[in-house]
């Protein structure tokens, strides 16, 4: 069976979008990420941590899934990560209301005893100290690594996140991350740039305008699924990186070519993310479903 350990976030999420507000659900990105990558028949384990007051029945929704969460440490005198945002009318922006760090400051990660050989290894968005960390543990490397962060480590841990990118096979970040990490002017010299960091491919994600895959010697663009209602957009770029993950660790085929089939099955898998609060829409996806959304995008990309 093939393997992929998510490392990412459990946390309190609320929300406010022009549809409605909900408080204090299942978020972070580990949730979004594993809910996707078991769209695949494929063994999945969440690293994570969280606090006294995460409430049992959201573990037992991963659990219900079959999903490892034997290394989900849980502090018992600490406090849940917590993020709260409010979305404007179009959707594109968001404002970040709250955000409380709260157990994940003291977060040292563990490889889960069954997974120490791996297909596919998701560094979510977290400190580049604790991807290092994780990746430290490896006595064989996984087949692949894919990385995703954000300018706040670009600002304030650069010298990390370097030593990272150098470690993956793969970094999936925005548009404007690509021009602040290569301090280049446009978007081609800044992909090139990257890619001498250490990864093979490059995603550049553009939201709702789709995402572009690249290597040294090729590219491939993949639009998304265009959704009539977005409901909440949270987490669809975690379940993005679960679904594309899954994939690749289902075929371990990792090609440009099978790494674009990976891309084509993320956006679809994503687009359901969006179409509810929180995962609601994650947990019982049918293959059929997915499969209408592929061949859509397939169609208009063509």
């Amino acid at each position: 069976m093939s393997k992929i350990i998510i490392v990412g976030t459990l946390a309190f999420d609320t929300i406010e979008t022009p549809y409605g507000k909900v408080e204090r659900v299942i978020g972070g990105s580990a949730p979004f990420a594993s809910l996707a990558a078991k769209t695949k028949d494929i063994d999945c384990a969440v690293v994570s941590i969280v606090g006294n007051d995460f409430p049992k029945s959201y573990l037992d929704l991963l659990t219900s899934k079959n999903i490892d969460i034997s290394e989900v440490q849980i502090d018992e005198n600490g406090k849940s990560f917590f993020w709260s945002g409010k979305y404007h009318d179009n959707m594109n922006k968001r404002d970040t209301l709250e955000t409380q760090v709260n157990v994940l400051a003291g977060f040292n990660p563990k490889i889960p005893k069954n997974f120490s050989e791996l297909n596919v290894l998701i560094l979510g968005n977290l400190d580049p100290k604790v991807q290092l960390s994780i990746v430290s543990q490896f006595e064989k490397k996984p087949d692949f690594i894919m990385l995703d962060t954000m300018n706040f480590w670009m600002d304030n841990t650069l010298d990390d996140l370097l030593k990272i990118i150098s470690k993956v096979d793969l970094i999936c970040i925005n548009d404007e991350e690509v021009i602040q990490l290569s301090g280049c002017e446009n978007y081609k010299l800044g992909i090139k740039k990257i890619l001498t960091m250490g990864p093979k491919y490059v995603i550049m994600k553009k939201g709702e305008f789709g995402a572009t895959l690249y290597s040294n010697k090729s590219e491939f663009f993949c639009p998304t699924f265009k959704i009539d209602k977005v409901i909440d957009p949270t987490g669809a770029g975690d379940s993005f990186a679960g679904a594309f993950a899954g994939h690749l660790a289902k075929s371990k085929n990792y090609s440009f070519e099978s790494i674009s089939n990976a891309l084509i099955y993320a956006n679809a898998v994503a687009s359901f993310c969006v179409e509810k609060f929180g995962v609601d829409n994650m947990i019982n996806i049918s293959k059929e479903e997915i499969n209408d959304r592929i061949n859509f995008i397939k169609k208009h990309n063509s």
